[in-house]
Protein backbone atom coordinates (compact mmCIF):
# COMPACT_ATOMS: atom_id res chain seq x y z
CA UNK A 1 0.00 0.00 0.00
CA UNK A 2 1.13 3.81 -0.64
CA UNK A 3 -0.42 6.75 -0.89
CA UNK A 4 -0.32 9.91 -3.69
CA UNK A 5 1.71 12.73 -2.69
CA UNK A 6 -0.15 15.82 -1.35
CA UNK A 7 -0.75 18.11 -4.17
CA UNK A 8 -2.23 21.76 -4.78
CA UNK A 9 -4.53 20.88 -7.53
CA UNK A 10 -5.95 17.52 -5.73
CA UNK A 11 -9.16 18.80 -3.97
CA UNK A 12 -12.74 17.94 -3.20
CA UNK A 13 -15.75 21.00 -4.17
CA UNK A 14 -19.24 21.59 -4.94
CA UNK A 15 -20.36 22.37 -7.86
CA UNK A 16 -23.32 24.38 -8.78
CA UNK A 17 -25.93 21.67 -8.23
CA UNK A 18 -24.24 20.77 -4.84
CA UNK A 19 -22.69 17.71 -5.44
CA UNK A 20 -19.49 16.74 -4.75
CA UNK A 21 -16.98 16.61 -7.13
CA UNK A 22 -13.62 14.58 -6.19
CA UNK A 23 -10.15 16.56 -8.15
CA UNK A 24 -7.60 13.90 -8.12
CA UNK A 25 -4.63 12.49 -9.96
CA UNK A 26 -2.51 9.65 -9.29
CA UNK A 27 0.95 10.79 -8.88
CA UNK A 28 3.16 8.22 -7.11
CA UNK A 29 2.53 5.10 -9.62
CA UNK A 30 6.37 4.88 -10.31
CA UNK A 31 7.13 4.51 -6.61
CA UNK A 32 3.96 2.28 -6.07
CA UNK A 33 5.06 -0.08 -9.07
CA UNK A 34 8.96 -0.41 -7.17
CA UNK A 35 7.23 -1.00 -4.12
CA UNK A 36 5.27 -4.05 -5.44
CA UNK A 37 8.43 -5.20 -7.30
CA UNK A 38 10.43 -5.35 -4.35
CA UNK A 39 7.88 -6.65 -1.96
CA UNK A 40 6.54 -9.43 -4.60
CA UNK A 41 10.15 -9.95 -4.64
CA UNK A 42 10.81 -10.37 -0.56
CA UNK A 43 7.52 -12.57 -0.22
CA UNK A 44 8.90 -14.98 -3.29
CA UNK A 45 12.62 -15.50 -0.99
CA UNK A 46 9.79 -15.93 1.97
CA UNK A 47 8.42 -18.75 0.02
CA UNK A 48 5.24 -17.33 -1.57
CA UNK A 49 5.03 -18.53 -5.31
CA UNK A 50 2.10 -16.23 -6.31
CA UNK A 51 1.74 -12.30 -5.56
CA UNK A 52 -1.13 -11.00 -6.54
CA UNK A 53 -2.04 -6.83 -6.53
CA UNK A 54 -4.78 -4.89 -7.11
CA UNK A 55 -4.44 -1.23 -7.94
CA UNK A 56 -7.15 0.66 -6.23
CA UNK A 57 -8.73 3.94 -7.56
CA UNK A 58 -10.45 6.68 -5.88
CA UNK A 59 -13.37 5.26 -5.20
CA UNK A 60 -12.12 2.50 -2.16
CA UNK A 61 -9.87 5.87 -1.09
CA UNK A 62 -9.67 5.98 3.31
CA UNK A 63 -7.88 8.30 5.69
CA UNK A 64 -8.51 11.62 4.30
CA UNK A 65 -5.63 13.95 5.21
CA UNK A 66 -4.88 16.92 4.03
CA UNK A 67 -8.47 18.81 2.82
CA UNK A 68 -7.68 22.10 4.98
CA UNK A 69 -4.27 23.77 4.08
CA UNK A 70 -2.26 24.80 6.99
CA UNK A 71 -0.17 28.23 7.02
CA UNK A 72 0.41 31.74 7.73
CA UNK A 73 -1.10 32.98 4.55
CA UNK A 74 -4.99 33.14 5.07
CA UNK A 75 -5.09 33.42 1.28
CA UNK A 76 -3.44 30.17 0.56
CA UNK A 77 -4.33 28.04 3.96
CA UNK A 78 -7.34 27.75 5.83
CA UNK A 79 -5.80 26.77 9.13
CA UNK A 80 -2.91 28.11 11.48
CA UNK A 81 0.25 26.13 12.90
CA UNK A 82 -2.40 25.45 15.95
CA UNK A 83 -5.08 24.41 13.79
CA UNK A 84 -7.79 27.31 14.07
CA UNK A 85 -9.25 28.50 10.81
CA UNK A 86 -8.11 31.81 10.00
CA UNK A 87 -11.26 33.62 9.35
CA UNK A 88 -13.10 32.24 11.94
CA UNK A 89 -11.31 33.04 15.69
CA UNK A 90 -13.14 30.45 17.62
CA UNK A 91 -12.77 27.26 15.48
CA UNK A 92 -10.29 24.86 15.29
CA UNK A 93 -10.21 21.85 13.27
CA UNK A 94 -8.28 18.85 14.84
CA UNK A 95 -8.75 15.59 12.31
CA UNK A 96 -6.60 14.22 9.72
CA UNK A 97 -7.56 17.19 7.35
CA UNK A 98 -4.48 19.27 8.59
CA UNK A 99 -2.02 16.12 7.82
CA UNK A 100 -0.25 16.54 4.15
CA UNK A 101 0.07 13.15 4.52
CA UNK A 102 -0.93 9.86 6.41
CA UNK A 103 1.93 8.02 5.05
CA UNK A 104 -0.96 5.40 3.72
CA UNK A 105 -1.32 4.33 7.40
CA UNK A 106 -4.36 5.27 10.12
CA UNK A 107 -3.97 8.16 11.41
CA UNK A 108 -5.83 8.02 14.64
CA UNK A 109 -3.09 8.02 16.55
CA UNK A 110 -1.80 11.25 15.13
CA UNK A 111 -5.03 12.42 15.30
CA UNK A 112 -5.19 12.20 19.05
CA UNK A 113 -1.48 13.34 19.11
CA UNK A 114 -2.64 16.43 17.86
CA UNK A 115 -5.97 17.09 19.28
CA UNK A 116 -4.16 16.77 22.61
CA UNK A 117 -1.46 19.33 20.78
CA UNK A 118 -4.06 21.91 20.20
CA UNK A 119 -5.83 21.32 23.56
CA UNK A 120 -2.45 22.25 25.70
CA UNK A 121 -2.18 25.08 23.67
CA UNK A 122 -5.87 26.60 23.86
CA UNK A 123 -5.49 25.81 27.44
CA UNK A 124 -2.46 27.74 27.82
CA UNK A 125 -3.86 30.81 25.75
CA UNK A 126 -6.71 31.38 28.25
CA UNK A 127 -6.66 31.76 31.77
CA UNK A 128 -9.13 30.31 34.39
CA UNK A 129 -10.27 31.93 37.79
CA UNK A 130 -10.66 29.93 41.08
CA UNK A 131 -15.03 28.71 40.20
CA UNK A 132 -13.17 27.17 36.76
CA UNK A 133 -15.02 29.62 34.34
CA UNK A 134 -12.26 30.69 31.39
CA UNK A 135 -11.94 33.86 31.31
Amino acid sequence: MSEDLPDKDNRVTLNSGGEICVHWKPNNLRAHERLIKAARKMLRRAGYPVVLTQRMGIATNSHQCGTLRFGRDPQTSVLNSDCRTHEIENLYVVDSSFFPSSSAVNPALTIAAQALRVADALRENRQSDFSGNVT
